[in-house]
């Protein structure tokens, strides 16, 4: 298949007028077959989105395998074409149940039927009580690095991210060295201050769950986890662009201050994204939203019902981010940090035909195809 007259996203970051050729499931540097006229489109990679709970009337902590399946349907019909779905702060029994059947598809799944299943954001259960947000306090509990690996085990290494909360020092930095080299380990749901941040940077920790949201605030004389974050280059940063989690100027602040490199656009979806207003449950905790907005019945934020494809139009439209830098931030910088750039995130000659086709002025979904084959 060809693919013409689109301006096509490089690995640069830029975008760039050229042909994109798709030999079975990968790009390549040539090809015959079919061809498509993109003129007056992006072509970028399709989306990575390394944070999301749920979508389409399915929470991933149900832990049934035709919940995975309907995420994924769902998402790549949105241009969303590798996701890690992300658990809640459960119990063990539950999130093992998870870790199995998780296991189990990520084995069996077909190229390009739905978007890509990578593997497990496991946000929670080693977080903070002051800061727990929407997750579940009964089952909160300090970094167990026995659990953690019985989950792994169970996920047949399935876990690309796991959050911690590093108040609790010792056993927090011990947890992040011994674990860090499994996973990548996410500062999350945190009460830290600045030094405790450091400390976990400096024994492993190497990302920041939903920036500013559930840790303390940038202070010019408490500097808190963000500013620990920000000044360690190796440190990547998730940030929900859905217009309620993060004001636009912190929006494009943040990518002042990270840079496109270190920002990873995240949905946090979750099981009412793509459904009307109404009664949904998010971690089995029931959640009411109303408009672009999922609260807890305490009145608590409780994930986006936002799809990443939606964050990215509303970060470029809304917000003012560049489109090179949103781009880059919802397909490269997140498949660097779960590990998936070398089979997806760019269009380069080799990886994954994983694209999706956007109309330049609204920016919406005109073709996604998800490992070489057409899906709308």
């Amino acid at each position: 298949m060809i693919i013409k007259n689109a301006s096509v996203f490089t690995e640069e970051g830029s975008f760039v007028s050229k042909d994109i050729y798709i030999d079975g499931s990968k790009f390549a540097d040539n090809a015959g077959g079919e061809t498509i006229d993109a003129a007056g489109c992006y072509a970028i990679p399709g989306l990575v989105d390394i944070h999301t709970h749920g979508c389409d009337g399915v929470d991933f902590s149900d832990g049934e395998l035709s919940t995975i399946e309907k995420i994924l349907d769902y998402e790549v019909r949105q241009g969303v074409t590798t996701l890690t779905p992300t658990t809640m702060t459960i119990s063990e029994e539950d999130l093992t149940k998870v870790m199995k059947n998780a296991a189990s598809y990520r084995k069996s799944q077909e190229d390009g039927k739905r978007a890509y299943f990578h593997g497990i954001n496991m946000e929670g259960p080693f977080i903070s009580l002051k800061k727990c947000g929407a997750q579940n306090t009964k089952y909160i509990k300090k970094p167990d690095i026995d659990m953690f690996n019985r989950l792994f085990e169970a996920s047949e290494g399935c876990i690309m991210l796991c959050d911690i909360a590093p108040e609790e020092d010792t056993p927090a930095m011990d947890f992040i060295k011994e674990i860090s080299k499994k996973c990548r380990i996410s500062i999350a749901h945190t009460a830290a201050d600045y030094n405790t941040a450091k400390r976990a940077i400096d024994s492993g920790a190497r990302h920041m769950t939903h920036l500013y949201n559930a840790m303390a605030p940038l202070h010019h004389r408490e500097p808190g986890p963000i500013a620990a974050a920000a000044e360690n280059s190796s440190v990547v940063a998730e940030l929900i662009c859905d217009g309620i989690h993060v004001a636009a100027p912190m929006v494009r602040a943040t990518f002042k201050l990270f840079g496109r490199e270190r920002v990873a656009l995240i949905s946090d979806s979750m099981m009412a994204t793509g459904l009307a207003d109404g009664e949904y449950e998010l971690g089995k905790q029931p959640v009411t939203v109303r408009g672009n907005e999922a609260r807890l019945h305490d009145n608590t934020i409780a994930g986006s019902v936002t799809n990443l494809m939606g964050c990215l139009r509303h970060a470029v439209l809304n917000v003012g981010i560049p489109m090179e830098d949103a781009v880059y931030s919802a397909t490269i910088t997140p498949a660097k940090a779960v590990r998936c750039y070398d089979i997806t995130g760019s269009i380069t000659s080799g990886k994954y035909a994983d694209l999706v086709i956007l109309d330049k002025e609204t920016l919406e979904v005109k073709y996604v195809f998800a490992r070489g084959k057409m899906i709308r």
